[in-house]
């Protein structure tokens, strides 16, 4: 009973929260129901946002990176990435299944990460997208998740700058505010 309660309070203080805040919230993209043809194709990585500085780490050594998706079986995405660090390409292929009952896409080999959509209006860019990783605590003691962090692509190498900085902005309004943007000094991998 004092479970129920609890939980019933803190989701009353979530939308008081928000109410007094203005946070906006973005529009998922649910997976299962949405178009995949929309999100095919390539996209260049802009910038990551998370809520610990260690979730967003990997990405600090980057200079550039755009990915390709692909459906080559129905209910699958296959991205490849292409990443500049320093002088070298590295080229990493993900696999993600869409599956009829879940609203997110599931990395192959991942079992414990849930990978959601989010449309790119809500960084005022309604050709991007954002995609948020999101892990399960370690431990049920936990309260957060062991990793929660979010990703602005563009269709475009070169997009106006307040995009990101909406991006970023709108995800500081929700306690994400450890940040990279990708100085894209360099020539894009091929």
């Amino acid at each position: 009973m004092l479970a129920t309660v609890l939980s019933y309070v803190l989701c009353l203080y979530g939308l008081v929260h928000q109410a007094f805040l203005l946070c906006l919230v973005p529009e998922q993209l649910p997976a299962n129901t949405v178009d995949h043809q929309q999100f095919l194709g390539k996209w260049y990585f802009k910038a990551a946002v998370g809520q610990r500085e260690a979730d967003i780490e990997r990405f600090k050594v980057m200079d550039n990176m755009w990915i390709n998706m692909e459906e080559p079986v129905n209910d699958t995405l296959l991205v490849t990435g292409q990443m500049r660090i320093g002088d070298d390409c590295i080229k990493q292929t993900w696999t993600y299944h869409i599956l009829p009952e879940r609203h997110d896409v599931v990395l192959e080999g991942m079992p414990r990460q849930r990978t959601l959509l989010w449309s790119g209006k809500w960084a005022n860019c309604p050709e991007c997208i954002i995609i948020q990783e999101v892990k399960q605590p370690l431990k049920e003691t936990d309260s957060e998740d062991s990793l929660n962090r979010y990703f602005l692509y563009t269709r475009q190498s070169d997009v106006n700058h307040e995009v990101v900085k909406v991006f970023l902005n709108n995800l500081a309004c929700h306690n994400a505010s450890a940040s990279v943007r990708l100085p894209q000094e360099k020539e894009f991998c091929t």
